[in-house]
């Protein structure tokens, strides 16, 4: 299958996504473990079993010696682009952004990973010392159990809004079921990284207004959710953002 650069719609550090017709391609690096891409592909399937507007897998295939994912095209702006090229409407996008994580919450997957244990994988093998994560652990031990949809990368470049207004939420490659707050830890932490806390603090004021959540509770996940993070490929700087959230036992 010959694919040509001006198909290319997205490049990151494992993958490239191309158009082909009115299909998306992701092709991975050659060395990327068959059973992540295999894990993938299976988290977005279970996913399509709820009611979500979410692209179909097509396929999932071994091209020359590369792993792809083929699925449905959604033709689009994702909301990161309409917040962008529209500042005006910020408080309306940002309304959209968090019903749309709600929505997500009430879903449920039950074959997905629990949260809790990927939490605990990804702690286990993180560099902090024995006694940070010994207590992180406990923590994790310590928060209530739950069983909701978490998409574990929700952001306003996973959404991708359609000609009559119809958002499509994508990449759900860390699927899990687990605490929702936990998924709102994670979106504040990417918020953090990427727009600034300002606007981070701004999303999760609203997220908890408007789910009638205690900021205290997501605040809580914060410290968690930044050990499993830190174990990702990040820059020297994200890291030590990471580490000082971990190192944070009490929020104010």
């Amino acid at each position: 299958m010959a694919l040509s650069d001006d198909q290319i719609i997205a490049v990151r550090p494992t993958k490239k996504v191309y158009r082909d017709g009115d299909t998306v391609l992701k092709v991975f690096v050659k060395d990327y473990p068959k059973a992540s891409i295999l894990n993938e592909a299976l988290n977005q399937a279970r996913v399509e079993e709820t009611d979500l507007h979410i692209p179909r897998i097509l396929e999932v295939f071994k091209t020359e010696e590369q792993w792809a994912i083929r699925m449905e095209h959604i033709e689009g702006k994702t909301l990161q682009q309409l917040m962008e090229e529209n500042p005006e409407k910020h408080a309306e996008y940002l309304k959209q952004f968090v019903e749309l994580q709600m929505e997500i919450h009430k879903r449920r997957a039950p074959l997905l990973t629990m949260l809790r244990d990927k939490m605990h994988r990804k702690i286990s093998s993180s560099k902090f010392e024995a006694t940070i994560r010994f207590e992180l652990h406990q923590r994790l031990e310590g928060m209530p159990k739950h069983v909701k949809l978490c998409h574990g990368d929700f952001n306003p470049s996973n959404i991708i809004i359609t000609a009559d207004g119809t958002p499509y939420i994508i990449d759900w490659s860390h699927a899990t079921q687990g605490n929702a707050s936990a998924d709102v830890a994670r979106t504040y932490l990417w918020i953090t990284l990427n727009s600034g806390e300002d606007a981070a603090k701004e999303y999760l004021r609203a997220f908890c207004k408007m789910s009638d959540t205690a900021l205290q509770y997501v605040q809580n996940w914060m410290p968690i959710v930044a050990a499993s993070q830190s174990v990702k490929e990040n820059t020297e700087e994200e890291y030590e953002l990471l580490s000082r959230w971990v190192n944070v036992v009490d929020y104010v």
